[in-house]
C-alpha cells in the first residue's frame, strides 16, 4: 500500500487521537497543587497550633516558674495568627541576664514562625526555654478559649488557671467548659515529693470530681489535704475567671468570673478578670478587676506582699493603685512613691487581667 494512500492516513490519524486521549486520562488530579483547596479540603491543623477564627489583640500566658526565675509570654494576635511574641518576664540577675538576652529573642522568633508552642529549646537556655514554651502554650490555650466563645457558647473551651503557691508546692488547674458547664478538670501542677506524692494522688482526683459536679470553685477541701485543696480552689477560680463573657453560664463562672449582667435588656456585659501573679522582690502581686461596658468599675489586689515592713507599704499603696486603675481604665498608672516594686507588680498583673478582656 502506498504511503500516501487515504486509508493509511486515516488509520494513522485515528491512532494518534486515541494515544492523546489515553495520555490525558492518565494525568493524576493531584498534579495540581491547588486541587485540594479547590475541592474544599484543608490540611489538618497541627496540635497546639495558634487557633484560627478571628482572635485579635494581646493574650498573656501564665507565669511559668523555673529554677532561675519566672518566664511569662505575651502574644499579639491578628485574626487568630501570632504576629508578635514577647517575654514580659524572664530570669534576670548575674549570668541570667546574658542567657535571657541571647535566648528570648530567638524564642520569640520561633513562636511566630511555628504558630504554636512546638518550638526547639535554645542551646544553653534549657530552663528558660521550657518556661517560655509552657507560658506560650498557656497563652494559646487562652486564645483558643476566646475563639471558642466567639463561635458559640456550646463549643468547648480549655481554660488554665494561674499557679497557686502553697506551703508544699504549686497547684495549677485546667478545666474544659462546654455549654456553660465544667466537663473536665485536671491538675497540671500539684505538690510532689515525699509525703506530698501520697496526698496529691489521693486528693486531686477527688477535687477534680468535685469541680465537675459543682460547676464552680465552691467545693469542699479534702480532709488531710488542706493546703492542696486551697491552692486547687484558687487556681480553679482563676481558670473560670478567664472565661470570656458569653462563653459560659453563671454556674461555670462560679463566684462571678465571666458572669454577664442581665438585669436589663441591652445592658453591657460585666466580667471579672484575674490577672496572672507578678513576682516581685518582696512577694507576689495579683490583681482582679471588674469590667463593664469596656470600663474598669472595680480593682482589687487578691495577693500583695506581706510580713514586716511590707504590711505597711501594702496597706498604704494598694488602695491608691486600685483607685488609679479605675480612674485610668487601663494599666498606664503611676507608681506609688515608696512602693516601687509593689506598683510594678500591680501594673503587670493588671495588664494581664485586661489582656483577657481583649483590651
Amino acid at each position: 500500500m502506498r504511503k500516501s494512500h487515504p486509508v493509511r492516513r486515516a488509520v494513522l490519524a485515528g491512532a494518534a487521537t486515541v494515544s492523546g486521549i489515553v495520555l490525558l486520562l492518565s494525568l493524576k488530579p493531584a498534579s495540581d497543587p491547588g486541587s485540594a483547596q479547590a475541592a474544599g479540603q484543608a490540611p489538618p491543623a497541627a496540635a497546639g497550633q495558634a487557633p484560627q477564627g478571628g482572635v485579635n489583640g494581646a493574650v498573656t500566658g501564665d507565669a511559668a516558674q523555673t529554677q532561675y526565675g519566672a518566664v511569662q509570654v505575651r502574644l499579639t494576635m491578628n485574626n487568630g495568627k501570632i504576629t508578635q511574641a514577647e517575654a514580659v518576664q524572664a530570669p534576670k540577675g548575674g549570668r541570667s541576664d546574658q542567657i535571657t538576652a541571647s535566648s528570648v529573642p530567638r524564642l520569640n522568633q520561633a513562636a511566630v514562625a511555628a504558630q504554636s508552642a512546638e518550638i526547639d529549646a535554645v542551646s544553653g537556655a534549657t530552663y528558660t526555654s521550657a518556661g517560655y514554651k509552657k507560658s506560650l502554650q498557656s497563652a494559646l490555650d487562652k486564645a483558643k478559649a476566646s475563639a471558642g466563645a466567639q463561635q458559640g457558647s456550646g463549643n468547648a473551651q480549655t481554660l488554665t488557671g494561674d499557679v497557686a503557691q502553697t506551703q508544699y508546692g504549686p497547684v495549677q488547674v485546667r478545666v474544659t467548659v462546654a455549654g456553660g458547664k465544667i466537663t473536665k478538670a485536671e491538675a497540671v501542677q500539684a505538690p510532689k515529693g515525699g509525703r506530698s506524692d501520697q496526698i496529691t494522688s489521693s486528693s486531686v482526683p477527688r477535687l477534680n470530681q468535685a469541680a465537675v459536679a459543682a460547676g464552680n470553685a465552691d467545693i469542699d477541701a479534702v480532709s488531710g489535704a488542706t493546703y492542696t485543696s486551697a491552692g486547687y480552689k484558687k487556681s480553679l477560680q482563676s481558670a473560670l475567671d478567664k472565661a470570656p463573657a458569653g462563653g459560659g453560664s453563671s454556674q461555670a463562672a462560679g463566684s462571678g468570673g465571666g458572669q454577664a449582667a442581665g438585669s436589663g435588656g441591652g445592658q453591657a456585659a460585666t466580667q471579672t478578670l484575674t490577672g496572672s501573679v507578678a513576682q516581685t522582690q518582696y512577694g507576689p502581686v495579683q490583681v482582679r478587676v471588674t469590667v463593664a461596658g469596656g470600663k474598669i468599675t472595680k480593682a482589687e489586689a487578691v495577693q500583695a506582699p506581706k510580713g514586716g515592713r511590707s504590711d505597711q507599704i501594702t496597706s498604704s499603696s494598694v488602695p491608691r493603685l486600685n483607685q488609679a486603675a479605675v480612674a485610668a481604665g487601663n494599666a498606664q498608672i503611676d507608681a506609688v512613691s515608696g512602693a516601687t516594686y509593689t506598683s510594678a507588680g500591680y501594673k503587670q498583673s493588671l495588664q494581664s487581667a485586661l489582656d483577657q478582656a481583649g483590651g
